[in-house]
């Protein structure tokens, strides 16, 4: 597979390094309008070929397919015109800034016939992985109750960079420089985490966001800190399962921690994954009687950039999909109607 990628930006080194990395890919071409930039990345991953824009990328072609990892606003339009040109696409999170784009995308990408995915980097955690196998193999039964939490601390301290100073921090907090909070951040990891955890889809939800004052006049310079910092989610699932998810950039001790915990009627699993460690408890049979809950060590998983190499190789789809990611962005949507309207929406 020869691999472009298009936008030098953020997560693109991830995306060179990891696709460089697996036996027959090639990255052979990135695509930045900052030239600077991306004769600075070409060179610090050795790759060949650099153009101006996705058109210049597809009318050379000589690429199977695309690393999309261009600001969210532009996975629509991008996504859209590689696979039309032929090409398989994978697609940096979210999707889209709506559902409605999103379903385009997804129309698209389904009437092709092509491989295409988007990076839910979590579904790299061993520990999901293997937490969601034992809540649909049945050993813990029914699931009655889930909660998921993702929990991050840059508001309140400066181990990743001061926010108050740093443009790539001040613009999660503007809605006028593109950001949907931490809702539209980091609202779909947690979702998915949920979701694919737990085995099961949410169809309906309630959700709060919350917007805490920052600064004097909630303003830094050009950037209006107005953008929401905290949600909650009161969810159902399809199996009529409740559930609690939340998220918040004030979790003052939390540097970057995802954690699950899916509660059935045999037993229960608990997924917690940081940025330096993650463990998988369960409490299952006997131990249910004391609450006894036991950590099992996990082997690692194939990640979302090897897996997107293998279905590209054989044809065959793996997930996250294009339709699973518009899914959660619909959920994502109609979280923002239900904190305007204070009611619980349906989902689908």
């Amino acid at each position: 597979m020869r691999m472009l990628i298009l936008g030098t930006g953020g997560m693109a080194a991830q995306h060179a390094k990891h696709f460089a990395a697996i036996d027959g890919v090639s990255v052979v071409a990135g695509v930045d309008t900052d030239p600077a930039r991306l004769e600075k990345f070409n060179a610090a991953h050795n790759i060949p070929n650099g153009f101006a824009s996705l058109d210049a990328a597809l009318a050379w072609g000589e690429f199977d397919a695309v690393a999309n990892v261009t600001p969210d606003s532009v996975h629509h339009a991008t996504s859209i015109a590689a696979l039309k040109a032929g090409k398989h696409v994978f697609c940096e999170k979210p999707l889209a800034t709506d559902a409605t784009k999103a379903f385009e995308m997804v129309d698209v990408a389904e009437k092709s016939g092509l491989i295409n995915m988007v990076n839910l980097t979590y579904r790299n955690v061993a520990q999901l992985q293997k937490a969601r196998e034992i809540v649909l193999s049945g050993q813990i039964g029914t699931v009655r109750h889930v909660e998921a939490s993702y929990l991050q601390s840059w508001l309140v301290s400066k181990a990743w960079g001061d926010w108050r100073t740093e443009s790539q921090w001040l613009w999660r907090l503007s809605k006028k420089h593109g950001s949907n909070g931490v809702l539209g951040d980091i609202g779909v990891h947690i979702l998915d985490f949920a979701s694919y955890g737990s085995g099961l889809d949410i169809d309906h939800v309630f959700a709060r966001l919350k917007t805490f004052d920052k600064a004097p006049g909630n303003k830094i310079g050009e950037y209006d800190l107005d953008a929401n910092d905290s949600f909650t989610m009161a969810v159902d699932f399809d199996n009529g399962a409740l559930g609690v998810i939340h998220a918040s950039r004030w979790a003052t001790g939390h540097m970057n921690e995802l954690r699950l915990r899916v509660y059935g009627d045999k037993g229960s699993v608990e997924v917690q994954h940081r940025h330096d460690w993650s463990k998988l408890r369960v409490v299952m049979g006997e131990d249910i009687e004391n609450g006894t809950w036991k950590e099992i060590e996990v082997p690692p998983v194939p990640t979302n950039y090897q897996r997107f190499a293998e279905a590209v190789r054989t044809g065959v789809m793996q997930e996250p999909s294009f339709r699973h990611a518009a899914e959660l962005q619909r959920v994502l949507d109609l979280a923002t109607v239900s904190e305007l309207e204070r009611k619980e929406l349906t989902v689908g």
